[in-house]
């Protein structure tokens, strides 16, 4: 049975002021799948008209940052979720509306378990950015740590 980690968007808009600011939106939840979207607004493009870099890595991380939060909600009195790295490529000229989908590289179980063991785990979070014709427009990973409560 799966848990419902619907609250997400909502979590993500209070305690995340950057989402908010941008106006990211959160179209699919699961705890190992998010897919999150960017408005097209004037405010956040770049010297050509579309997106700025910057936008399309925040759009990015901050999928990435909701998928790990649904993937241990139910953790989060154990851990505190950290990037630890992350790394992007930009594809394409992006422009116009951006959607990003961010997987959870490595099973929530597995990194869980590693955990508990006493070790701090390391796990990636892959996200293909895209237009709103879904060509891809930016590939990024952001790996992310659990870092035990003291």
């Amino acid at each position: 049975m799966s848990q419902d980690v619907s609250f997400i968007a909502d979590a993500m808009k209070q305690a995340v002021p950057y989402v908010k600011t941008t106006g990211i939106e959160f179209e699919e939840v699961s705890a190992s799948r998010i897919v999150a979207s960017l408005p097209d607004t004037p405010t956040l493009h770049n010297h050509i008209g579309g997106p700025h870099a910057a936008m399309m890595f925040g759009l990015g991380e901050s999928a990435s940052g909701a998928v790990v939060m649904a993937a241990f909600a139910a953790h989060l009195g154990k851990a505190t979720p950290l990037a630890v790295r992350a790394e992007i490529a930009y594809k394409k000229i992006a422009m116009g509306p951006l959607r990003a989908e961010a997987v959870l590289g490595r099973s929530a179980d597995e990194v869980l378990a590693e955990l508990e063991s006493g070790t701090r785990p390391e796990f990636p979070v892959t996200i293909t950015i895209t237009n709103a014709e879904g060509v891809t427009t930016g590939e990024m990973t952001v790996v992310w740590t659990l870092k035990p409560a003291r």
